[in-house]
């Protein structure tokens, strides 16, 4: 019997779901989402776990001073904590996986190896060379970069980058671009700063551009005609393909869309641990891929700034996506999977 897969999934965000997803469907071995969150639905089997962030009397705290090196997140008497733990390992036990992809959690990752399973580790751009990311690099079997090497941190050692493979692509086909004028501001799941009250002023001060929201930003009292709010909505695809321009964070999930649709981008790095966006970003302008902004233009420069992400969109770098990259991901997966379960013993 084939042994499966699982893929663990972190619940900060929509990324690391949406990534999971594409991949998984171009595995040839069955694959198992885990995760805290996972809806019904999905298109193979889910397990559940607890959350590890809420519980009665719980102040947020992990005992910092006190915690082990090699992990970010220990709190103690957590009984979603312990919950977790007991059904991932009875699951490991009883399932025997040939391999677990982990996105992303150290700890997942050390569990997971301490339960005698190999890990492929899902490897986010950003200045992560503190010790819990270096020891979770060095247990795993190999790490997984969901962007082009182009885009990586600098300043990575040099170890931790040839253990990598670098997947660009990673997200779901998007509908055929096609030439448009909005300006498509998307806010993403995992924490935005846009202020619908910036927006607004630079859609008063430039009635000749359309503005559309997209994402949970909340419409301001006095819109003016030329700015539209979408919240929530499953056309956001279709108009980031349509859009003149694309504005958003340096996410993976947003700057994945933007380069397989193609279209200009503004991009506005948003603070996330480890400098992830940040260095993303500048990583992105040093590829002639993205107009970066480090804070929220005035209103008279969007203009100027629009006309350069249009350059840029024009002579972009077309290696910076891959069309196939889930299923090339996916059939590297299997191809460590294989090699593991024929080696079955130790």
């Amino acid at each position: 019997m084939t042994r499966g897969i699982g893929y663990y999934v972190h619940h900060h965000g929509a990324g690391h779901l949406h990534r999971a997803r594409e991949i998984a469907r171009h595995l040839s071995r069955p694959v198992t989402l885990i995760g805290t969150g996972l809806g019904e639905g999905e298109a193979c089997p889910t397990l559940t776990l607890p959350d590890d962030r809420r519980a009665a009397h719980f102040d947020g705290a992990d005992g910092a001073g006190a915690r082990p090196h090699a992990l970010h997140y220990a709190p103690i008497d957590h009984e979603g904590i312990r919950e977790r733990v007991a059904l991932l390992t009875r699951w490991i036990a009883e399932t025997r996986p040939a391999l677990m992809v982990v996105d992303v959690s150290v700890e997942v990752a050390l569990l997971a190896r301490l339960a005698s399973v190999p890990v492929i580790y899902v490897r986010l751009n950003g200045r992560r060379t503190d010790p819990p990311h270096l020891e979770a690099f060095r247990s795993a079997e190999a790490l997984l970069a969901p962007y082009h090497a182009d885009l990586d941190d600098p300043k990575m050692p040099d170890w931790v980058r040839n253990r990598t493979a670098f997947f660009p692509g990673l997200v779901s086909a998007m509908p055929q671009a096609r030439a448009g004028a909005e300006i498509v501001v998307v806010a993403g799941k995992g924490g935005s700063t846009l202020s619908p009250e910036r927006i607004a002023a630079a859609a008063r001060a430039n009635p000749e551009l359309r503005f559309v929201v997209a994402g949970p930003v909340e419409p301001v009292a006095l819109c003016p005609d030329n700015l539209h709010f979408l919240g929530w909505s499953d056309t956001v695809d279709a108009r980031i393909a349509g859009a003149g321009c694309v504005v958003g964070a340096a996410g993976n999930g947003l700057v994945g869309r933007v380069l397989a649709a193609g279209v200009p981008f503004l991009c506005l790095p948003e603070d996330r641990p480890f400098d992830e966006q940040r260095i993303q970003a500048a990583q992105l302008a040093r590829a002639g891929a993205a107009v970066v902004a480090e804070h929220w233009p005035a209103p008279g420069e969007w203009p100027a700034l629009i006309a350069q992400a249009k350059a840029h969109a024009a002579t972009r770098p077309s290696h910076l996506h891959d069309a196939e990259g889930p299923r090339r991901a996916a059939a590297w997966i299997d191809a460590i999977a294989a090699r593991h379960e024929q080696g079955d013993a130790p």
